[in-house]
This record gives structure tokens, sequence and C-alpha cells, in this order.
């Protein structure tokens, strides 16, 4: 790829502020995606007890029923937000969000509160193939792997906010507790409630805050509504900066003719792209750090942490993953995105070889929980970030939401076969294997990511699709 964006060599006078202001509305989304999707690990010692869950399919389900959820979410974002626009699903995503925190908070069988989760998971889906892509289309190739990189951010936020949570809301637990005990207890019988309820707050700022945001200017053009995408173009980076970028809009439909429906996937060219795109959001799931979050509980229980020091540690957790989540904000656009995968997958590969070594020998301490931080930062700095931002950015403009929606639904398949599947290879298999297992998975994403991933940091969306024209 060139090394200079056309367009943005000819005006640098962006309204950083709106654009900021804008990108961060649309990245509550991931705040809520992420709260709603860590919420649960710490919840899920007493809903467990509540609704008498014993067996490790029933722990699985509960855990994972959500990405049911999330798939439908998926695969409706593409054809929907192309026919209704970004915005629109956005904005319904964050009603959904407020119905199915109050609805899991308030069920009082199992089977509601899975009907629940699955409409939480229907507004994850739709959240996070759409908070990207809207930054996407709407920031400055510049600085736009900084601002995608925001809703990764923001997802970390939303983790943090979940886990913080759940430690202040749930009572100490003796050590010696029994089941029984933990059903009765206010833990098991109200708090794990309030964990689910208080995201109806950040819902309801969400769903309100996306009424004063633009559609975004490419779905815009796109649909035939020029002088509304220039408006937004001009107001983002100056009347020369419109120009320009509404230039290279349109050469690069012309030049892709059609609907950019799922019949022009089957182009070879762009059946290249996609898989591409496909192949790096099942590895940003299959790595196997969402195990860490989501069963943290029987992660430290493994590594001889009581229950109260599990809640406490799951707190340091997300605030290391913030940390490192801020310093990917400034090296995406610096470093590259090809570079920091690179980084991640290797990374990861060594710290689980070691984290699965160390469980082999049954060894308990301060040193586990040391990998298992160093496990997050590593992707906090990397894959979390990185992924969303390449998956965003390399599909054409005509089927980028198409495109974007089949790679997330990749995406949500593979974190539900791994959700799904960790306390069963747990179980099975033990802990040691299982992380082996995971840092194969790595090592073969590593390989992948050097020979299939071009760089694409600094480039317009326009000229990212002519590469792979």
């Amino acid at each position: 790829m060139k090394a200079d964006s056309t367009v943005e060599a000819v005006s640098s006078r962006f309204d950083t502020a709106y654009i900021w202001t804008v990108s961060s509305v649309a990245a509550l989304g991931g705040l809520l995606f992420g709260y709603d999707w860590v919420v649960i690990g710490g919840a899920k010692p007493f809903y467990e007890k509540f609704f008498q869950l014993a067996t490790p399919a029933e722990q699985g389900w509960a855990m994972s029923c959500a990405l049911v959820g999330c798939l439908a979410g998926a695969l409706l974002s593409g054809g929907l937000s192309d026919r209704l626009g970004r915005k629109r699903l956005l904005i319904f995503s964050g009603l959904v969000f407020t119905v199915s925190s109050l609805g899991t908070a308030i069920a009082p069988t199992f089977r509601a509160f899975v009907v629940w989760r699955i409409m939480g998971g229907l507004a994850i889906g739709l959240a996070s193939s759409l908070s990207p892509m809207y930054i996407a289309e709407v920031a400055p190739a510049a600085f736009r792997g900084k601002l995608v990189s925001l809703n990764q951010l923001t997802i970390v936020i939303g983790i943090l906010l979940a886990q913080l949570i759940n430690w202040l809301i749930a009572e100490p637990v003796p050590s010696d507790a029994t089941a029984l005990q933990i059903l009765h207890s206010w833990n098991g019988q109200v708090g794990w409630r309030w964990m689910f309820g208080v995201t109806a707050i950040p819902s309801i700022l969400f769903f309100a805050a996306m009424f004063f945001v633009p559609e975004s200017p490419r779905w815009l053009a796109k649909n035939g509504a020029w002088e509304k995408a220039q408006n937004v173009l001009v107001r983002v980076g100056g009347r020369t900066y419109a120009a320009n970028a509404l230039n290279e809009i349109r050469a690069t439909l012309t030049a892709s003719p059609g609907k950019g429906d799922f019949r022009t996937l089957l182009n070879p060219r762009m059946t290249k792209v996609l898989f591409l795109g496909v192949a790096l959001a099942v590895l940003q799931q299959w790595c196997g750090i969402n195990v860490i979050f989501n069963y943290a509980e029987e992660v430290f229980t493994a590594a001889g942490y009581r229950v109260t020091d599990i809640l406490f540690n799951i707190v340091v957790t997300g605030a290391v993953n913030l940390l490192f989540t801020l310093i990917a904000l400034e090296t995406v656009d610096k470093r590259g995105r090809r570079a920091l995968m690179l980084i991640g997958s290797g990374g990861l590969a060594g710290i689980y070889a070691l984290l699965g070594s160390f469980y082999r020998v049954h060894s308990h301490g301060l040193h586990m929980l040391i990998l298992v931080v160093s496990a997050i930062a590593c992707y906090a700095v990397s894959l979390a970030p990185a992924t969303w931002v390449v998956i965003s950015e390399i599909f054409p403009n005509r089927i980028r939401g198409t495109a974007m929606s089949i790679a997330v639904t990749a995406l949500w398949i593979a974190s539900f076969i791994l959700t799904y599947t960790f306390p069963l290879l747990n179980n099975a298999l033990g802990a040691a294997m299982t992380f082996w297992i995971y840092a194969g998975i790595c090592v073969a994403g590593f390989f992948f990511i050097k020979a299939r991933l071009p760089e694409t940091k600094g480039k317009t969306l326009e000229e990212i699709e002519a590469f792979w024209r």
C-alpha cells in the first residue's frame, strides 16, 4: 500500500472535538457490550446456587446462552444496517440493552433468565458489529485506528465496571460457606440481581445520546444522500477534505457496482478479504482470553484462591486490561495493526504454555495471578483492539455492512464454542491441557497473520479497497 493518504494530504484541519464526541457516543455500545458480557462472571457463584445449576452442561449453557443472541444480532446487523442505517440500529440496540438488563435482574426462573440473557446478547451482537463500523466510517484515516480502538477501550471500561460493581455489591463470603448458606445469603437472593440490573443506567444514556449523532457519511453516500454525506464530512474536516473524500467514495462505488449483498461476496477477490476478516475474528476468540473473564472463578480456584479473593483478583485483571488498552490507543496508529497482532498471538502462546505447565504441577500462588494478568495485558494491547480495527476497515464500502456482519457472526460463533466447551475441556482434560490447546491456536494464528495480513495504518477506507482490487 502507498505510504500516505491522498485525501488527508490536502487537509489536516479536522474538528477533533466533534470527531471524538461522535465516536465516544457510538463507543458507548462497546461499554454496554463489555459490562453485559462480563457481569455474569461475578454473579456466577450466586445465580448458580439460586437456580440450582449442578452439571457442567447447565453451567456452560447459563454462561453461553447470551451468545445465541449475539449471533442473531450480528447476523441481522449487516442487512438491517445497510437498509436502515447504522444510527437507527445502534439506537435500537440501546433500547434492547435497557429492557434485557432489567428482565435478567427480575428473572424468577432459569428459563426466564436464559431468555433475557439471549435478548441482551442480541443487543451485544448489534453493538459489537455496528459501533466499530460506524466509527471507522466517520473517522479520518490518520487516527482511525485510535478512534476505533476507543470502542475497545469502552468495552474494557465496561468490563472493569462490571468487575468493580460485582465486587462492591457482593457481601464477603466465608471460606467455609456451604452451597445452602450461599443460596440463602443476600448475594444468593438479591445481590446477583443488582449486578445485572445496573446495566440499565448506561443503556438509557446510550439510547438517548445516539439521537444526537449524525448518520455514517459513507452509508449516506452509498444510499444516494450525497448532500447529507457532504455535510457530515465538512463538519469532520472542512470542505476540501469533504470534496476529496466524496470523490474517493464515488470512485469506489463506481468500480464496484451492485447492491453489495451476500452474492457480491462470492467474487473471488471479495472472498479472499472476507476469509481474512473471519479468520482474524475467530482467532480473537479462540486465543482463549475470554475464558479468564467468563470463568474467572474456576481459573483462580484452580490456582488456590478463595471466593472473596477471586472477586478482588477479577477487579485487578480489569484494571490491567484498562491500562494496557490505553497503551494500545497510542500504538495502533504508530506501530500498526499487523505488528500488534503478531505480538499478541506470539506473546499469548508463550504465556499459556507457562500457565499450563504450572497447572500441570498444581502450582498455586502469586505467580499464577501474575501470569493471568500478563495474558490480559498482552491481549489488551494487541489482539483486542487491533482485530476490531482491522475488520472494521478492510471491507469495501458497498459490502462493509454485510461483510462486517459475517465476520462478527463468525466471532460470536467462535466465542460460543470457546465459552461452552471450556467447562467440558477443563473437566475432561484439566486446566493444563486446556491452556496448551489455546497456546497452539495462538501459534497457528501468528503464522497466519504473518502470511496474510497487510498493514492498513494511515490508509483511507477507499485506499484499502483499491489495494484489494
